[in-house]
Protein backbone atom coordinates (compact mmCIF):
# COMPACT_ATOMS: atom_id res chain seq x y z
CA UNK A 1 0.00 0.00 0.00
CA UNK A 2 1.27 3.46 -1.04
CA UNK A 3 1.44 6.46 1.09
CA UNK A 4 1.02 10.06 -0.06
CA UNK A 5 1.85 13.36 2.41
CA UNK A 6 -0.95 16.22 0.98
CA UNK A 7 -0.28 20.10 2.13
CA UNK A 8 -2.80 22.02 3.06
CA UNK A 9 -5.54 19.25 3.51
CA UNK A 10 -8.26 21.75 5.68
CA UNK A 11 -10.48 22.42 2.92
CA UNK A 12 -11.04 22.30 -0.52
CA UNK A 13 -8.58 20.58 -3.09
CA UNK A 14 -6.42 19.21 -0.28
CA UNK A 15 -9.84 17.58 1.95
CA UNK A 16 -10.78 16.15 -1.40
CA UNK A 17 -8.00 15.07 -2.54
CA UNK A 18 -7.25 13.45 0.45
CA UNK A 19 -10.24 11.77 0.82
CA UNK A 20 -9.96 10.62 -3.09
CA UNK A 21 -6.80 8.56 -2.25
CA UNK A 22 -8.00 7.24 1.19
CA UNK A 23 -10.95 5.78 -0.97
CA UNK A 24 -8.68 4.06 -3.39
CA UNK A 25 -7.25 2.47 -0.46
CA UNK A 26 -4.28 4.70 -0.07
CA UNK A 27 -2.14 5.44 3.04
CA UNK A 28 -2.66 9.21 3.35
CA UNK A 29 -0.95 11.38 5.50
CA UNK A 30 -3.24 14.55 5.40
CA UNK A 31 -1.28 18.08 7.01
CA UNK A 32 -2.72 21.43 7.87
CA UNK A 33 -1.86 23.76 10.02
CA UNK A 34 -4.45 22.64 12.90
CA UNK A 35 -4.99 19.07 12.52
CA UNK A 36 -8.46 18.29 12.57
CA UNK A 37 -9.48 14.52 11.95
CA UNK A 38 -12.88 14.98 12.08
CA UNK A 39 -12.77 16.61 8.57
CA UNK A 40 -12.37 13.25 7.51
CA UNK A 41 -14.12 10.13 7.10
CA UNK A 42 -12.45 7.59 9.73
CA UNK A 43 -10.23 5.74 8.32
CA UNK A 44 -7.01 3.55 9.76
CA UNK A 45 -4.86 4.56 7.33
CA UNK A 46 -4.93 7.98 7.72
CA UNK A 47 -2.81 9.95 9.75
CA UNK A 48 -3.28 13.97 10.50
CA UNK A 49 -0.38 16.12 11.30
CA UNK A 50 0.39 19.91 11.70
CA UNK A 51 2.19 21.95 9.04
CA UNK A 52 3.37 24.91 8.52
CA UNK A 53 5.24 25.60 5.30
CA UNK A 54 6.50 28.50 6.10
CA UNK A 55 8.34 27.02 9.16
CA UNK A 56 11.02 24.99 8.75
CA UNK A 57 10.72 23.06 12.31
CA UNK A 58 7.17 22.30 11.75
CA UNK A 59 8.48 21.18 8.15
CA UNK A 60 10.86 18.45 9.80
CA UNK A 61 8.62 17.73 12.42
CA UNK A 62 6.05 16.70 10.27
CA UNK A 63 8.56 14.64 7.77
CA UNK A 64 10.28 12.83 10.94
CA UNK A 65 6.65 12.07 11.52
CA UNK A 66 5.29 10.99 8.74
CA UNK A 67 7.86 8.31 7.71
CA UNK A 68 8.38 6.76 4.17
CA UNK A 69 6.32 8.29 1.91
CA UNK A 70 5.66 7.53 -1.95
CA UNK A 71 4.37 10.66 -3.11
CA UNK A 72 4.58 14.04 -2.25
CA UNK A 73 1.89 16.95 -3.11
CA UNK A 74 2.30 20.55 -2.56
CA UNK A 75 -0.80 21.88 -2.37
CA UNK A 76 -0.91 24.21 0.43
CA UNK A 77 -1.55 27.84 -1.19
CA UNK A 78 -2.90 31.61 -0.32
CA UNK A 79 -4.53 34.02 -2.46
CA UNK A 80 -4.65 37.75 -2.96
CA UNK A 81 -6.80 39.61 -5.22
CA UNK A 82 -5.69 42.72 -5.80
CA UNK A 83 -3.78 45.45 -7.86
CA UNK A 84 0.23 45.86 -7.35
CA UNK A 85 -0.32 49.22 -6.14
CA UNK A 86 -2.76 48.35 -3.08
CA UNK A 87 -0.74 45.69 -2.16
CA UNK A 88 2.22 45.93 0.44
CA UNK A 89 5.62 43.80 0.12
CA UNK A 90 4.49 42.70 3.62
CA UNK A 91 1.65 40.61 1.50
CA UNK A 92 3.73 40.09 -1.29
CA UNK A 93 6.31 38.69 0.88
CA UNK A 94 3.33 36.32 2.87
CA UNK A 95 2.28 35.33 -0.56
CA UNK A 96 5.96 33.94 -2.01
CA UNK A 97 6.36 32.47 1.88
CA UNK A 98 3.49 30.13 1.50
CA UNK A 99 3.19 29.31 -2.19
CA UNK A 100 6.57 29.41 -3.36
CA UNK A 101 9.16 29.10 -1.07
CA UNK A 102 6.91 26.65 1.36
CA UNK A 103 6.75 24.30 -1.70
CA UNK A 104 10.56 24.42 -2.49
CA UNK A 105 11.27 23.25 1.37
CA UNK A 106 8.68 20.68 1.71
CA UNK A 107 10.25 19.30 -1.63
CA UNK A 108 13.61 19.61 -0.24
CA UNK A 109 12.77 17.59 2.89
CA UNK A 110 11.43 15.36 0.81
CA UNK A 111 13.70 14.35 -1.19
CA UNK A 112 16.89 12.25 0.45
CA UNK A 113 14.37 9.94 0.91
CA UNK A 114 13.13 9.79 -2.75
CA UNK A 115 16.64 9.86 -4.25
CA UNK A 116 17.92 7.14 -1.65
CA UNK A 117 14.95 4.68 -2.42
CA UNK A 118 15.59 5.57 -6.19
CA UNK A 119 11.88 6.25 -6.59
CA UNK A 120 9.02 8.56 -6.09
CA UNK A 121 6.93 11.52 -7.08
CA UNK A 122 6.17 15.33 -6.19
CA UNK A 123 3.14 16.90 -7.53
CA UNK A 124 3.26 20.32 -7.28
CA UNK A 125 -0.32 22.68 -7.30
CA UNK A 126 -0.13 25.96 -9.18
CA UNK A 127 -2.74 27.79 -11.30
CA UNK A 128 -4.43 28.06 -14.64
CA UNK A 129 -3.78 31.56 -14.45
CA UNK A 130 -0.27 30.65 -15.39
CA UNK A 131 -1.53 29.57 -18.82
CA UNK A 132 -3.18 32.65 -19.56
CA UNK A 133 -2.25 36.28 -17.24
CA UNK A 134 -5.21 37.57 -15.74
CA UNK A 135 -5.80 41.42 -14.03
CA UNK A 136 -5.55 41.81 -10.13
CA UNK A 137 -3.83 38.58 -9.55
CA UNK A 138 -0.33 39.56 -10.68
CA UNK A 139 1.26 38.94 -7.23
CA UNK A 140 -0.49 35.82 -6.60
CA UNK A 141 0.38 34.51 -10.41
CA UNK A 142 4.23 35.41 -9.92
CA UNK A 143 3.91 33.05 -7.04
CA UNK A 144 2.57 30.43 -8.92
CA UNK A 145 4.42 31.01 -11.97
CA UNK A 146 7.55 30.63 -10.33
CA UNK A 147 6.73 27.59 -8.38
CA UNK A 148 5.75 26.34 -12.48
CA UNK A 149 9.44 26.96 -13.58
CA UNK A 150 11.16 25.24 -10.75
CA UNK A 151 8.82 22.07 -10.94
CA UNK A 152 10.31 21.80 -15.09
CA UNK A 153 14.10 22.40 -13.78
CA UNK A 154 13.71 19.93 -11.05
CA UNK A 155 12.38 17.54 -13.13
CA UNK A 156 15.22 17.46 -15.21
CA UNK A 157 18.14 17.65 -12.32
CA UNK A 158 16.04 14.54 -10.55
CA UNK A 159 15.61 12.04 -13.40
CA UNK A 160 18.67 10.37 -12.91
CA UNK A 161 17.25 9.28 -9.66
CA UNK A 162 13.82 7.94 -11.28
CA UNK A 163 11.79 10.47 -9.16
CA UNK A 164 8.36 12.02 -10.85
CA UNK A 165 7.76 15.76 -11.03
CA UNK A 166 4.78 17.09 -12.44
CA UNK A 167 2.65 20.11 -12.11
CA UNK A 168 -1.21 20.33 -11.64
CA UNK A 169 -2.98 23.64 -12.71
CA UNK A 170 -6.48 23.99 -11.47
CA UNK A 171 -9.14 26.49 -12.81
CA UNK A 172 -11.04 28.93 -10.78
CA UNK A 173 -13.09 27.05 -8.05
CA UNK A 174 -15.62 29.11 -6.79
CA UNK A 175 -17.00 26.36 -4.55
CA UNK A 176 -14.33 25.96 -2.27
CA UNK A 177 -13.28 28.06 0.39
CA UNK A 178 -10.38 29.68 -1.53
CA UNK A 179 -11.60 32.86 -2.19
CA UNK A 180 -13.62 33.43 1.10
CA UNK A 181 -9.80 32.47 3.25
CA UNK A 182 -8.50 35.29 0.78
CA UNK A 183 -10.52 38.14 2.22
CA UNK A 184 -8.30 39.46 5.01
CA UNK A 185 -5.52 39.99 2.60
CA UNK A 186 -7.50 41.82 0.25
CA UNK A 187 -8.01 44.83 2.75
CA UNK A 188 -7.12 47.67 0.95
CA UNK A 189 -5.58 45.96 -1.93
CA UNK A 190 -7.90 47.65 -4.57
CA UNK A 191 -7.53 51.32 -4.72
CA UNK A 192 -10.36 53.56 -5.83
CA UNK A 193 -8.49 54.35 -9.40
CA UNK A 194 -8.73 50.50 -9.71
CA UNK A 195 -12.52 50.24 -8.82
CA UNK A 196 -14.04 49.79 -12.16
CA UNK A 197 -11.43 47.22 -13.25
CA UNK A 198 -12.05 44.92 -10.47
CA UNK A 199 -15.89 45.66 -10.92
CA UNK A 200 -15.32 44.50 -14.55
CA UNK A 201 -13.34 41.64 -13.52
CA UNK A 202 -16.15 40.09 -10.82
CA UNK A 203 -18.68 40.87 -13.63
CA UNK A 204 -16.60 38.78 -15.89
CA UNK A 205 -16.06 35.74 -13.23
CA UNK A 206 -19.79 35.98 -12.58
CA UNK A 207 -21.04 35.07 -16.13
CA UNK A 208 -18.19 32.77 -16.25
CA UNK A 209 -19.53 29.20 -17.09
CA UNK A 210 -16.17 27.42 -16.97
CA UNK A 211 -15.16 26.19 -13.62
CA UNK A 212 -13.06 23.74 -11.90
CA UNK A 213 -14.42 21.32 -9.05
CA UNK A 214 -11.92 19.92 -6.08
CA UNK A 215 -13.24 16.55 -7.76
CA UNK A 216 -11.28 17.91 -10.44
CA UNK A 217 -7.78 18.19 -8.84
CA UNK A 218 -7.75 15.64 -6.98
CA UNK A 219 -8.73 12.93 -10.26
CA UNK A 220 -5.99 14.64 -11.90
CA UNK A 221 -3.09 14.35 -8.95
CA UNK A 222 -4.48 10.91 -9.13
CA UNK A 223 -3.45 10.56 -12.45
CA UNK A 224 0.11 12.23 -11.85
CA UNK A 225 0.75 9.67 -8.94
CA UNK A 226 -0.32 6.82 -10.49
CA UNK A 227 0.46 7.24 -14.48
CA UNK A 228 4.30 7.25 -15.07
CA UNK A 229 3.29 8.90 -18.72
CA UNK A 230 1.23 11.40 -17.46
CA UNK A 231 2.44 14.56 -18.71
CA UNK A 232 4.54 17.06 -16.63
CA UNK A 233 1.63 19.94 -16.63
CA UNK A 234 -1.71 18.56 -16.24
CA UNK A 235 -4.79 20.98 -16.51
CA UNK A 236 -7.59 20.34 -13.34
CA UNK A 237 -11.06 21.47 -14.45
CA UNK A 238 -12.96 22.44 -17.48
CA UNK A 239 -11.47 26.22 -17.58
CA UNK A 240 -8.18 25.12 -17.09
CA UNK A 241 -8.54 22.11 -19.51
CA UNK A 242 -9.45 25.26 -21.85
CA UNK A 243 -7.22 27.60 -21.31
CA UNK A 244 -4.38 24.74 -21.95
CA UNK A 245 -5.96 24.16 -25.24
CA UNK A 246 -5.73 28.16 -26.13
CA UNK A 247 -2.13 28.00 -24.98
CA UNK A 248 -1.04 25.39 -26.94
Amino acid sequence: MKTILITGCSSGFGLVTAQYFLDRNWKVIATMRTPDAALFKASEHLRVLALDVTDPDSIQKAIDAAGPIDVLVNNAGIGLLGALEGCSMDKVRSMFETNTFGTMAMTQAALPQFRGRNAGVVINVTSSVTLKSLPLLSVYTASKAAVNAFTESLALELEPFNVRVHLVLPGRAPATDFGKNAQPRMQGSIPDAYADLAQHVFSEWSHSTLVTEARDVAEAIWRAANEPASPMRIAAGTDAVALMGQAG
